[in-house]
């Protein structure tokens, strides 16, 4: 392995770990509805549990409305359970096919402890992109030791790992604050 491979595969890890991180941050409620919410509720579907979004078409009615249209007649009631049994604090409506999950507006307390979440996942995800970075230090040092690079290559390699560190970190910063307006948008 070359100091060149090390870099491009530090710098995919980092794009990963950074996607996973905006992943996670769809997860976390704010005031407004959002599908991407439901993503981690799983319905009994014959015995197994399945996604929701393989049972029913989940969709926007308007900013603090998700509505869910089952695709099969007997899905509704098994759909609300799940939603009200999940850790969303959701309280799904049905109307007649047709499930309406409005969303409660949030308190400035509940606010506070969601930024607080955030400001977690942004710190676990830094960290997950400084650990990247230190392993691909790590493998640049082992490249000098074993005598496939020079001690210059491993001065310029860590510059440039420590670069793409930065911009990396940067990005989180950015995703953080931008979620965290989010939030505290009443």
């Amino acid at each position: 392995m070359t100091i060149a491979d090390i870099r491009k595969a530090t710098d995919t890890k980092m794009d990963q770990s950074l996607a996973a991180f905006q992943n996670n941050l769809t997860k976390i409620r704010t005031g407004r509805a959002n599908p991407a919410l439901l993503d981690s509720i799983h319905v009994d579907y014959y015995g197994s549990q399945v996604p929701l979004s393989q049972v029913a078409n989940v969709a926007l009615l308007d900013a603090r409305t998700i509505s869910i249209q089952p695709w099969e007649k007997g899905m509704g009631a098994k759909i609300e359970k799940a939603i009200r049994e999940s850790d969303l604090g959701l309280n799904p409506a049905s109307m007649g096919d047709l499930i309406r999950v409005p969303m409660p507006p949030m308190s400035e307390e509940r606010r506070k402890e969601m930024t607080k979440l955030v400001r977690n996942e942004g710190e676990a995800a830094k960290i997950a992109t400084r650990n990247l970075r230190r392993d691909a230090n790590e493998a640049v040092k082992k490249l000098v030791k074993d005598k496939a690079a020079s001690e210059d290559d491993q001065k310029r390699a860590e510059a440039e790992i420590q670069k793409v560190t930065d911009r990396h970190i940067a990005d989180i910063d950015k995703l953080v604050a931008a979620k965290e307006a989010e939030i505290m948008a009443v």
